[in-house]
Order: C-alpha cells, then structure tokens, then sequence
C-alpha cells in the first residue's frame, strides 16, 4: 500500500518486469543454438485480425492486433533469420528524404542501402470459437451453495510464406489452439430482517486468451524454420497431433452394406 511521505506519494510496486514467454519459446530458443550464420533474410506483412469479434462493453477488439509484431518477436528469438523492415517504412523514408533534401546531416553509401528479402511472411488470425465445450453444476438450498463450470475456446492463426520475387507460396501453416478457463464458486445467502448478506468465495483459473495467441505464433514460426528451411526439431517441439476430427468424420459416415 502507498504511504504519504513528505515528498509525495510512496508508488507501490507488484510484479516486476519480465520476459513475454510461452512454453513454445524454448523452441525456438533451441533453434538458436544450432550451428550456422548464413541465414535467409525475412520480412512480416500485416498478419490481420480476421475474426471480426468485438467486445460491445468495453467498444474494443476481442483479440489482439499485435500479431504482426508478434511473428516478428519470435522470427527474432529463433536467431536464424536475418529480418528487414516492410512493415512501417514512415519513419525510414521520411529520414531518408530529410537526409537527401539536406536537412539530416548523413550521407549513404554508394550503390543499393536497402536488403531485399528472401521470403515474406503474411496471414491472419482466422478464428475464434467459443464454448467448444461449456459445463458446470451447482447446487443452491435456502440460499445457500456451491457452483462451478468450466469453458474451451479455441484460436487459429494461418501464416505463409511468399517468395517476392516470383509471387510463389511455397509454405502454408494453419493451427489452432484450445484455451481452458475454470472457475468454481461457493455463495452463501442469508436474510436479517430486510438485510440481505451475502458471502462470496471463489477461484477462477483462465488462461490468458492473448498468451495463447502467442503461443501459436511461436509454434508457427517454429514450424516455418524446420518444416520450411530444414532446420532440425527436437521432440518435444513436434506438433501435438489430435484424432479427433478424422475420428469425427469416420463416426459420420454410413457404414458399408
């Protein structure tokens, strides 16, 4: 709690500042370590928002619209890459044309300053789905309690990779990932004359919504640096394959007479 001292207010501080990790992250860490330094040169177009969901309360978008600079954060952490601005060139041109109507004392080297890329990574947030699965119980008698229910959502990012030279995709990614959130809650209710009490306990477990965002961004781009550019994967990076749907189809079609 802040304290009044004679030359203010003391600021009270929480959490300290860390480092944005997923558990993805040790991937592409692993790709750093490996050998070599001739590496392709990339560029991130804008990865959208395509979801259309738009929170009506707080007049905001639902996900996030960092995504871009999210793919270019974990292009980074993989080591492998060499990354050139496409993004937002404003600033750059902008100095550059001070530098060449004299007013910025630079001067450039003869010959082409700008890198080309190699390859140009685009796409976009493409769902969000809610309740894939929503339950709970609760049991209330004369007022009094116990609740409690749980939700999945999921996300899905597609992102490609484009040559800009010929216009070819030569890769195409597409996950998704489910987010669990779990709350139970206990309430007790109880009359005095016309005073109603009420008694609230609770724990609500969710996983941060914009962290899974994250998480397939990195899984993403881990998937671009091996399954694109050859680069080896350890185990325990591999994509987590799920059944589920091909058993879902199998489970619908009618069986042979």
């Amino acid at each position: 709690m802040a304290t009044t001292q004679e030359n203010g207010i003391e600021p009270s501080y929480t959490f300290p500042v860390t480092n944005n990790y997923t558990p993805y992250t040790e991937c592409l860490a692993q790709l750093a370590e490996l050998p070599g330094d001739n590496v392709p040169t990339f560029t991130v177009g804008e990865i959208l928002d395509k979801t259309g969901q738009r929170d009506t309360e707080s007049d905001s978008m639902v996900m996030t619209q960092g995504v871009t600079e999210m793919v270019m954060s974990a292009l980074w952490r993989t080591r492998k890459v060499r990354l050139v601005e496409r993004f937002d060139l404003r600033i750059p041109l902008a100095e550059r044309e001070m530098v060449n109507q004299g007013v910025m004392p630079r001067t450039y080297p003869q010959g082409p300053t700008v890198r080309p890329s190699n390859f140009v990574v685009l796409g976009a947030l493409t769902e969000l789905n809610y309740n894939i699965v929503s339950q709970g119980a609760g049991l209330y008698v004369g007022g009094a309690g116990l609740g409690g229910r749980s939700v999945v959502i999921n996300v899905g990012l597609d992102l490609r990779v484009v040559n800009p030279v010929t216009f070819d995709v030569p890769y195409v990614t597409t996950l998704q990932k489910q987010i669990s959130g779990y709350e139970v809650e206990a309430n007790v209710f109880r009359f005095f004359g016309d005073q109603l009490v009420e008694f609230d306990a609770g724990r609500i477990e969710n996983e941060p919504l914009q962290l899974g965002v994250r998480s397939v961004v990195e899984m993403a781009t881990h998937q671009i640096m091996t399954d694109f550019l050859g680069l080896p994967s350890s185990p325990e990076c591999e994509l987590a394959e799920t059944e589920f749907f091909g058993e879902t189809l199998d489970s619908n079609r009618s069986p042979e007479s």
